[in-house]
């Protein structure tokens, strides 16, 4: 035998997500590639001196997981050193949000700012049992009367700052937010601490920037943490100048710099595919195409020399059409409980005006040869950028554009028909789900809170669906996203939300492999176990297409594998 494998796998299941959803019980791999899939007699061949030969004992090998939308600088910023985590089940209450702050007063320099992420008002005791009740400078200033505090959302959507921070700022009474953004007040019309949307720049603004070396150590923590989980490709969606304000600029465009560094220094232990972010929220198309403009102009990978574009690449640009339903800034057809629709949230008076420069936006990025990921979640924010892509295509055709609307909570039957017909897609977030399906019912009622993340119908109606946990939004477990589509019940009481847009596990599976591949435009060379692939495994001990969906998030993974190389092992022969 000339050329023996590197790796055989013999004596589980190998789900190779191929067309047919086949299942095998061995594979090969030899030189990063996926040399043989089958039986034993299949592999046995290729068995040689140097062979690592791994009996799975019935455990399962999948393709590498991809997680297709995760802030992987971000990630890694919002967890200790660098932030508190205020997450739950770290935190349940107000006063537990308190009292971490109070703890890392006494850590830190007078003066210094102190930061954390994560909170969730869902999750918040006194929210919880009076959903008026808000996060509050107050709630800070007792236990931090010195230190300005910064605290971000789970959503990333909202912060939560102190009176010292507010005076740092120089947010008052008066103070004008940013347009597409607020600075909620209370009844006597002083700041309370929160910033929605837009107006969380007025404190981004002021923060020291991430250094190199912070955004390199914290990508590489996210690189670990990833390795463990089996996620062995993730889409970076948004670096560029749109990203600068947001949480010291780990969505700026250094961050691709520190990507392409740890690539070169061969510490990239996963493939990353970026969207650029020209501009954030509230932008016009002037200002967006002139910065799309310098932006292609300077982060072109090909100047990078030899970088491996299936390691790192940039598939196109992100642009952010509306909100978030728990601001009440996702554009929606039906009124919110207690009324308001949310808008677009580009420059623009008017509705009318809003739609016409992200119109605009849409046009000028796919005229320019742009994958475009639309951050949209309102129903009627959906059609229209659904609408925008077909209007593009229709002006400039292209064979194979691969657009895609990120997040489309509320994907409508329109959207769907819109989308399947010119080969978009969409990109959910199960995870998400998880979290915030009791949360949304305050905001749109049950039928709407249970019908988001529609699965079921954008599968039926043949759009490309790919799964993505938005981390830091959420923890970016893969086998909890599974569960919630396969289940959809919720994270806080455990209660099945809109039961008729479950999904298979076969289809499940696929939004975090194949589809998420195509999302990449590489469909045709990862994202399944097939041979001639590149070698992205992941092995889940236990058998996963028995197991009960409540019981996949516990199943440990034991192997993870990218580009022929283990990345991570707890499994021992």
């Amino acid at each position: 035998m000339d050329t023996y494998a590197d790796l055989v796998f013999l004596g589980g299941r190998v789900v190779t997500v191929d067309a047919e959803f086949s299942v095998a019980s061995a594979l090969a791999v030899t030189g990063g590639v996926i040399s043989a899939v089958g039986g034993r007699d299949d592999v046995a061949p290729l068995v040689g001196p140097g062979t690592r030969v791994v009996n799975l004992r019935g455990a399962t090998l999948l393709p590498g997981i991809n997680d297709s939308h995760l802030h992987g600088c971000a990630f890694g910023m919002a967890a200790p050193p660098l932030s508190l985590d205020l997450g739950h089940p770290a935190v349940s209450s107000l006063v537990d949000v308190a009292e971490a702050v109070r703890e890392a007063v006494g850590r830190v320099p007078g003066g210094q700012w102190i930061t954390g992420h994560g909170w969730d008002t869902g999750y918040l005791d006194e929210c919880v049992s009076d959903p008026s009740r808000l996060p509050s400078r107050r709630d800070l200033d007792a236990v931090s009367p010195d230190h300005p505090v910064v605290l971000y959302s789970f959503s990333g959507h909202a912060t939560w700052v102190n009176s010292k921070a507010l005076e740092f700022i120089g947010i008052g009474r008066h103070t004008v937010a940013p347009p597409g953004g607020a600075i909620v007040v209370d009844e006597a019309g002083e700041p309370t601490g929160l910033l929605h949307e837009g107006a969380q720049a007025l404190v981004q603004n002021v923060l020291p920037p991430l250094s190199r070396q912070e955004r390199s150590d914290t990508i590489r923590s996210t690189l670990a943490t990833l390795a463990r989980l089996g996620v062995t490709s993730y889409t970076e969606p948004g670096l560029g100048p749109g990203g600068v304000g947001i949480m010291r600029g780990a969505l700026g465009a250094e961050t691709l710099d520190v990507y392409r560094r740890l690539l070169a220094d061969g510490e990239l232990t996963a493939r990353v595919g970026v969207l650029l972010l020209p501009t954030g929220m509230a932008s016009t198309a002037e200002e967006f195409a002139r910065a799309l403009t310098a932006l292609t102009a300077l982060t072109a990978l090909g100047e990078s020399g030899d970088a491996d574009p299936r390691r790192l690449a940039i598939h196109g640009v992100k642009i952010f059409a509306d909100g978030i339903v728990p601001n009440k800034t996702a554009w929606m057809n039906v009124p919110y409980v207690g009324g308001g629709c949310g808008s677009l949230c580009v420059g623009g008076k008017t509705d009318a005006e809003r739609t016409a420069e992200i119109d605009a936006m849409i046009r000028h990025a796919h005229a320019a040869g742009h994958q475009l990921g639309v951050h949209v979640t309102g129903d009627r924010a959906i059609d229209t950028v659904a609408d925008a892509f077909a209007a593009a295509m229709a002006e400039h055709p292209r064979s194979d554009a691969r657009h895609y609307v990120i997040h489309g909570d509320f994907l409508t039957a329109h959207s769907m028909k819109v989308l399947a017909a010119h080969g978009f897609g969409v990109n959910m977030n199960p995870t998400i789900k998880w979290t915030v399906a009791d949360l949304e019912e305050e905001f749109v009622g049950a039928e709407r809170a249970a019908y988001a993340w529609p699965y079921r119908d954008a599968v039926n109606a043949g759009v490309r669906v790919a799964s993505g946990s938005d981390a830091p939004v959420t923890y970016p477990d893969w086998r909890q996203g599974v569960a919630t589509m396969v289940l959809r019940e919720s994270k806080a009481a455990g209660r099945v939300s809109g039961p008729e847009q479950c999904i298979g596990l076969a289809e499940a599976i696929r939004t975090y492999t194949i589809d998420a591949a195509w999302q990449d435009f590489a469909d045709d060379w990862k994202g399944s176990l097939e041979p001639g692939k590149v070698a992205d495994l992941c092995v889940l001990d236990g058998d996963l297409l028995t197991a009960d969906p409540h019981d996949i998030p516990e199943m440990p993974v034991v192997l993870t594998v990218v580009d022929g190389q283990v990345v991570h092992d707890t499994l021992r022969d």
